[in-house]
């Protein structure tokens, strides 16, 4: 085994659009384990193999509060607020997360998806109006999740605008510069101390009034956590979601037999958003750190106590000793599930509203738009770069006129 840490750029490259680097798959065969530098941080160990990838996001043995004091690896320039619940291990990660995981339970997500559905048939009748072209990021992508997340969090829609500056910077690799980034955050945290203050003086009925009054009469969390907690909702709660829903449409215009497949049978959906969580790599590089807090065998290596691991969700997503020719994108596929959204304690907390908001997403947009194809060619689409997640910046789109 291989101790010295390569770079990730040297073992990788820059990711490509949408596609997983072949040096994945070899090393899921050859060694499971690398040690790997990241752009910021102290080297790691890499997991490559979707049981390895279990046993690190769900053994208490390996931490994330493990990591405070630490250079922890990771690809961007900010590591957070440690009030966040990134940052915490059970009990006090359970604590933090009992006190919004009833705003995203299955029940409570359900009740938002005639109001989901509302919001992007609304959008789409904007689109219909002004007649194809249409950009799918901007019109339509973005606002689902963001007027989503805002209405349950209780920020207004209209500041997002500032707050899609200010996410973008949050995730950013190599757009924005260290300072620019310390700027930018610096303004989501004044933004959201200042919305919390408005709901002390003017108590509402959203997650932000909830937390406040777990913050201010019950004594559950403190100031710092109360603001981590809606920042990084905020930022979670959009950000994905608007770049899967380019992602899913960019894979499913180029793969037109299971577009074919999914327009015949539209009960598919729900199927075919696991899949393409699955199959579409939306993170280019590894997921957060954790440390050993004891010497653990994995993949016929020992991680030594102290020593990072980080994982690459989209090759233990393609590992082929778990899935039937991973590589290929099938939506009829009945096979484990995906690691896409994590696992264990850190699993996202917003799984659910991402998968109904996707399911909407889809759903409207293959009932509504007919033919919904690329206006022009692929090469007219943008590509997101600098940032922690991948997807189109831009994608023109066009559908038959009825």
């Amino acid at each position: 085994m291989t101790t010295t840490a390569r770079s990730w750029s040297e073992m990788f490259g820059a990711s490509e659009r949408l596609s997983i680097d072949p040096a994945f798959a070899e090393l899921r065969r050859e060694q499971s384990l690398r040690r790997v530098r990241l752009p910021y941080g102290e080297p790691a160990w890499l997991v490559t193999r979707y049981e390895d990838a279990k046993v690190v996001l769900g053994d208490p043995r390996f931490s994330r509060a493990a990591a405070r004091g630490r250079d922890e690896p990771r690809t961007r320039f900010h590591v957070g607020s440690p009030g966040s619940l990134l940052h915490h291990d059970p009990p006090e990660h359970s604590r933090l997360r009992r006190l919004v995981a009833k705003a995203f339970t299955a029940r409570r997500v359900e009740g938002l998806r005639p109001r989901a559905q509302q919001i992007a048939d609304q959008l789409i009748d904007r689109m219909m109006a002004q007649g194809p072209p249409a950009e799918l990021v901007e019109d339509f992508a973005l606002p689902l999740p963001i007027t989503v997340i805002c209405e349950l969090l209780g920020v207004p829609v209209e500041d997002r605008v500032d707050f899609r500056l200010w996410s973008d910077a949050f995730l950013s690799t190599t757009r924005f510069t260290p300072d620019q980034v310390t700027e930018y955050v610096g303004r989501m945290r004044e933004y959201m101390a200042g919305l919390i203050a408005e709901h002390r003086e003017t108590p509402r009925d959203d997650l932000i009034g909830a937390l406040v009054t777990a913050r201010d009469e019950q004594d559950r969390l403190s100031e710092e956590e109360l603001l981590a907690m809606a920042e990084g909702i905020l930022v979670a709660g959009h950000e994905t979601t608007a770049s899967q829903i380019p992602n899913f449409v960019y894979t499913l215009l180029t793969h037109p037999e299971q577009l074919a497949a999914l327009r015949a049978d539209p009960g598919l959906i729900p199927q075919a958003v696991e899949e393409l969580m699955r199959y579409v790599p939306l993170g280019g590089g590894a997921g957060s750190a954790r440390y050993a807090l004891e010497d653990v065998e994995l993949g016929g290596v020992t991680v030594r106590a102290g020593e990072p691991v980080v994982v690459a969700l989209q090759s233990a997503n393609r590992d082929e000793s778990i899935y039937t020719h991973p590589d290929t994108l099938d939506l009829h596929r009945q096979e484990a599930s995906h690691v896409g959204f994590g696992h264990g304690p850190h699993h996202c907390l917003g799984a659910q509203l991402a998968r109904m908001e996707l399911q909407v997403a889809l759903g409207a947009l293959l009932r509504r738009l007919p033919g919904l194809r690329f206006a022009g060619t692929e090469q007219d689409i943008v590509w997101k770069t600098g940032t922690a997640t991948r997807g189109p910046a831009r994608l023109p789109i066009t559908w038959d006129r009825p």
